[in-house]
């Protein structure tokens, strides 16, 4: 038996493929043009809500209909482009959900790309302005995203031979902005990624991209919804989706920032009023709830457009079915990807260079001719370079040859020699910050950078450095430093604050460092150190004076985290074996105030002692939005004759001075010792983008090396905290409660931004 809902379904759908069929063959006998109807698909810019697009593509997948023509803008012109070269609608969604978009969307790229010289200082500072030309300049855009232009670059690799647009699968076209003149420019030829690119150059946001002798910038200035150069390609019907949300109502004017962002689409809001009418089908994605920036709900909107796609396909399906009534069955392949996955490259160009020294680029860059290479190794050996932090920009293109192999040409723009940058910063320890860098390369001698930083607040910094690579290969540092500071910090006695000490400490070193890769180096080095201490008086027991001493150390360092800050895979070591010597002390003790006369009494010695030092940290994913963590810490000096001079200083939470071991659950400086071990292991989970909770657990053995100064057995804390932090564009803005097992207190602390 037949059921009646069956009946009536069938029968809405044959009217439809009739009442379609009807249409369509009316529409193409007014016209002149003979043959199956062209179907023409326009994907509107939106930021992120052109996510959603990509449940249209999965529909027409699904539905079997053929694409003509293709045009599309700012993220529409990134998924029509994906649709034009050959990728399904599924492909393309598995693409969306693999990307970091957090990555792709800043400055920052994986610190694993970084080389081991540069990574303490990658990424610390809120703001960077460049020095050129005797002045401070703003760039055109916040964002240029080295990493990017590598992913377009992998994902258009496969069509990297083909200049013209309309030769892809699926002919071509995005719209982007003359920067110059506000006029539209339509991108139809040249290298894809960098039209893609240009398309979604969204002003002040993202740099504006050099295209054929223009500057361009986002195309939704001009023509954000262009339907009718779909039409123009030769599509007879045009399936338009549209993701904006147009225009900001009145009542939600109601700051600066939305007026301005409103005029400025004035022109666009306009164009798109006759747009819509050109469409056969017109689709408004329902994702005004979303913003343009909202990557971190990417999976949200792309649900969203697999809904409406849901919706649609039944539509979709009924024009594939009566075109194929009319026209006859036509195939269609959903995958039209070429086959190309790497590359024979026979020469090797760079342009750009200006005052990086070409042997320096080809060493790091190591690219050979005559051997094949895949996008991802091109991507690897140019994040190699990019890591050298000597450029702003590294992109390539590929250049056939008649013997079916490629000439790659790297076009490169080079960082300015000088940048200043700052950032603020405040804890509970330091208090508030101000932190000012000047980093200038090849400025005294080529293949070197130098840097001044200075933290103005309530403890003073200062430190500045020269590095310079040495020999052909470039593997090995030459490394001169200095530092001053002059910090207060607290002493304690049962847990309980005793004392405060001001510490003036100042060295100078030198040190030769080589790193066979971008994770590894080993060095050797000696500096002179100066401790000054001024304490209060107001402990039973206190130094006061001055420490001069040479330290010459052997080192190891190993570095693959992902990141400086919340790192979520990786590991860190950093071994540190030292020999103190050469002491110049001028210590005065006192006892209740009172000085001590007789210090022999007291043992102080001032003859040189081994030291060894050592940090180890681990972090594992655990899911999509969790990371475990594991730190081991460790340091002990042996036949150390001495109290407090050159302790180890176990609390706190951040390493914020010399020979501190962090430990949750005690402010810093609450345990000094000549020999302490930590191991410290902890939870930290996303709970949603940017908002991070972490859980820490640790303990502490300290007193372990024996003394004269220590007591004679070895003592053990415990200790917690519960941190809940933002990552915000100045850094974490981090709350933590903290409690002590043996203290019997609990302890709030406070960091904004990242400390010196």
């Amino acid at each position: 038996m037949i059921h009646y809902k069956q009946v009536r379904f069938k029968l809405c759908i044959w009217l439809l493929i009739a009442t379609t069929s009807l249409s369509i063959s009316n529409e193409v006998f007014a016209q002149t043009k003979p043959g199956r109807p062209k179907i023409g698909l326009t994907l509107s810019g939106g930021g992120a809500k052109g996510i959603a697009h990509i449940g249209i593509l999965k529909a027409l997948d699904s539905a079997g209909l053929k694409i003509d023509y293709i045009t599309g803008t700012s993220m529409g012109s990134i998924v029509g482009a994906l649709y034009a070269v050959g990728y399904s609608g599924r492909q393309i969604e598995e693409i969306s959900k693999n990307i970091n978009w957090n990555e792709l969307l800043s400055n920052t790229s994986d610190l694993r790309s970084i080389i081991m010289e540069e990574k303490d200082e990658y990424g610390k500072y809120a703001v960077e302005l460049p020095y050129q030309n005797h002045s401070f300049r703003l760039p055109t855009g916040v964002v240029e995203s080295e990493e990017l232009w590598l992913k377009f670059s992998e994902l258009f690799f496969p069509v990297c031979d083909i200049k013209s647009f309309d030769k892809f699968s699926i002919p071509f076209k995005c719209i982007a902005t003359n920067a110059a003149n506000g006029e539209m420019v339509m991108l139809e030829n040249g290298e894809i990624a960098q039209a893609v690119r240009s398309s979604m150059a969204i002003p002040s946001f993202f740099t504006a991209v050099d295209y054929n002798g223009k500057k361009l910038v986002d195309g939704g200035l001009v023509r954000n919804f262009p339907v009718r150069d779909a039409k123009t390609m030769g599509a007879d019907y045009v399936i338009g989706v549209n993701v904006s949300s147009g225009l900001t109502p009145t009542e939600k004017l109601n700051n600066p920032v939305a007026v301005l962002m409103n005029s400025v689409f004035f022109k666009e809001a306009e164009d798109s009023k006759k747009e819509i009418p050109l469409c056969y089908i017109y689709i408004p994605m329902p994702v005004e709830n979303f913003g343009t920036a909202s990557f971190n709900k990417s999976e949200e909107i792309l649900d969203t457009g697999i809904a409406v796609g849901n919706r649609y396909y039944q539509q979709f399906k009924a024009l594939v079915d009566s075109l194929d009534i009319i026209y006859g069955k036509e195939k269609f392949i959903s995958n039209r990807l070429p086959a190309k996955d790497s590359v024979l490259i026979s020469h090797v160009e760079t342009v750009g260079l200006k005052k990086v020294d070409p042997v320096f680029f080809a060493h790091f860059l190591n690219i050979k001719p005559g051997q094949y290479y895949t996008p991802e190794l091109i991507s690897k050996k140019i994040r190699k370079v990019f890591g050298t932090r000597y450029f702003n920009r590294i992109t390539y293109t590929l250049q056939p040859q008649p013997d079916g192999s490629s000439k790659i040409v790297f076009d490169v723009v080079e960082n300015p020699i000088s940048a200043a940058k700052a950032a603020l910063h405040y804890n509970s320890f330091m208090g508030v910050s101000l932190v000012f860098n000047f980093t200038t390369r090849n400025f005294f001698t080529k293949s070197s950078r130098t840097f001044f930083t200075m933290n103005l607040g309530e403890n003073f910094r200062i430190r500045g450095e020269h590095m310079q690579y040495l020999g052909k290969n470039k593997n090995i540092a030459m490394i001169l430093g200095t530092r001053f500071e002059s910090i207060d910090f607290n002493t304690y006695s049962d847990y309980k604050a005793e004392d405060v000490y001001r510490q003036n400490y100042f060295n100078g070193e030198i040190k030769f460092q080589y790193s066979w890769n971008r994770a590894m180096a080993v060095g050797i080095g000696t500096r002179f150190e100066n401790l000054f201490y001024k304490p209060s008086l107001k402990a039973n027991f206190s130094l006061r004076g001055k420490n001069e001493f040479l330290t010459t150390s052997v080192y190891f360092k190993h570095n693959t985290l992902d990141r400086n800050v919340y790192p979520r895979r990786g590991s860190f070591i950093e071994l540190n074996t030292e020999y103190v010597y050469a002491q110049s002390g001028k210590i005065e003790f006192y006892s209740d105030g009172q000085p001590i006369i007789n210090t022999d009494s007291l043992g102080v010695e001032y003859k040189p002692y081994p030291r060894v030092s050592t940090t180890i940290q681990q972090f594992f994913k655990a899911g999509k939005k969790g990371t475990f963590e594991a730190i081991f810490q460790a340091g002990m000096n042996f036949n150390y004759s001495q109290f407090f001079l050159n302790d180890f200083y176990g609390g706190g939470l951040l390493r914020q001075f010399r020979n501190q071991v962090t430990f949750a659950g005690y402010p810093e400086g609450t345990v000094n010792s000549g020999s302490i071990v930590a191991l410290q292991a902890a939870y930290r989970h996303e709970l949603y983008s940017s908002l991070y909770l972490t859980l820490r657990a640790n303990g502490m053995f300290y007193n372990l090396v024996s003394n004269k100064y220590s007591n004679p057995e070895t003592s053990f804390l415990s200790g917690y905290s519960l941190s809940m932090a933002y990552l915000s564009t100045i850094g974490p803005i981090e709350f933590s409660v903290m409690y002590g097992d043996q203290s019997k207190r609990l302890v709030t602390y406070v960091n904004i931004g990242l400390p010196f």
